[in-house]
């Protein structure tokens, strides 16, 4: 059997980082969970209102654009939470 031949360059390690972990503004969390909560009651009241044919609906001028709304919440509410350390 061949013998292996020995490696010429040194094994590569990556450069230490310095660069420290910085924490989240304190702000974060609450308006995170804001948007996921109000999002979702917005989403909520539209097809609960909606379907009971009551005359309150939130913003009943934008129809199905509520759904859109309540759905716009709820990924604002994703996109803060990969901001969230």
């Amino acid at each position: 059997m061949p013998k292996s031949t020995v490696r010429k360059k040194a094994v590569y390690t990556p450069p230490q980082k310095s660069q420290q972990i910085q924490a989240s503004p304190r702000w974060l969390v609450p308006v995170m969970v804001g948007c996921w909560l109000i999002g979702l009651a917005w989403i909520a009241t539209y097809y609960i209102m909606s379907s009971t044919g009551a005359s309150f609906v939130p913003f009943s001028t934008l129809g199905n654009w509520n759904l859109g709304l309540g759905f716009g919440l709820i990924i604002a509410g994703v996109v803060l939470s990969t901001k969230w350390r």
